[in-house]
């Protein structure tokens, strides 16, 4: 039998437990026919003021994602797709990858996760020379450099928000992520914004942001949900959210 709702794909979807910005963006960009099942990964809301407290968080979620894929597994989802952020560009490109085949063995389904998408997606984009916004500390900042640089990218520039708590993330508005786009962005020497830390909610304000650049800004959320349709075999063009989900 096929599901409903779901009759073109079921996603199960990862996030931690802190995140409220995944899930409504998620669904903003949900074709007729595909549904999002989301599966918390349950941490706590711990302060955030060093890089050992955001280490800490990084081993939380890495503690507990299993009992939150196994979980979802019960809805019986065609894909898995990871709404973190940091843990799939932790300690490079090389550990990004043991990590999707460390699920997909699990699971035995395709996944989506943030790494992958945000360098399948410059790819598309054809920029190799960026400018990275996060709501991390520096450890997390290094992390992400550390990723790029070993997928064949260059950053340029990073600002990190160093954000109070994982929930204070999605706290952080319009106008301040506006500005750290603007200040990675500007200059001929960057091609391309990325923004990391899928609990930033910055899906549909990319697009306003990259018309006053002039040069492409990618919302992690954007790219993971973009790379999770394609990755499944799902053409439709998404309006509102760039040229990521309208023309590829």
């Amino acid at each position: 039998m096929t599901d409903a709702l779901g009759w073109r794909k079921k996603f199960g979807v990862l996030i931690p437990s802190t995140n409220t910005s995944v899930q409504p963006e998620f669904d903003a960009m949900r074709p007729p026919g595909v549904t999002n099942h989301i599966s918390r990964i349950r941490i706590p809301n711990i302060p955030l003021r060093n890089d050992d407290d955001f280490s800490r968080l990084i081993a939380l979620i890495a503690e507990a994602q299993m009992e939150a894929v196994d979980s979802v597994m019960s809805c019986e989802p065609d894909a898995l797709v990871l709404g973190i952020s940091a843990e799939t560009f932790w300690d490079g490109h090389g550990a990004s990858q043991r990590l999707r085949a460390e699920l997909e063995a699990h699971t035995g389904l395709p996944v989506s996760m943030g790494s992958d998408a945000c360098q399948a997606a410059l790819t598309v984009l054809g920029a190799r020379r960026i400018g990275v916004i996060t709501p991390y500390h520096p450890v997390g900042d290094r992390n992400v450099v550390r990723f790029f640089g070993e997928a064949g990218f260059e950053v340029a520039r990073i600002i990190g928000l160093k954000c109070a708590s994982p929930v204070a993330i999605a706290h952080v508005g319009a106008e301040a992520l506006r500005r750290a786009a603007l200040e990675v962005g500007g200059g001929d020497d960057v091609e391309a914004v990325v923004q990391v830390g899928t609990n930033l909610a910055m899906a549909a304000l990319a697009p306003r942001f990259e018309a006053e650049l002039g040069k492409p800004v990618l919302a992690i959320n954007t790219a993971i949900y973009w790379d999770a349709l394609r990755r499944n075999g799902i053409a439709d063009r998404v309006a509102g959210f760039g040229p990521l989900l309208e023309r590829h």
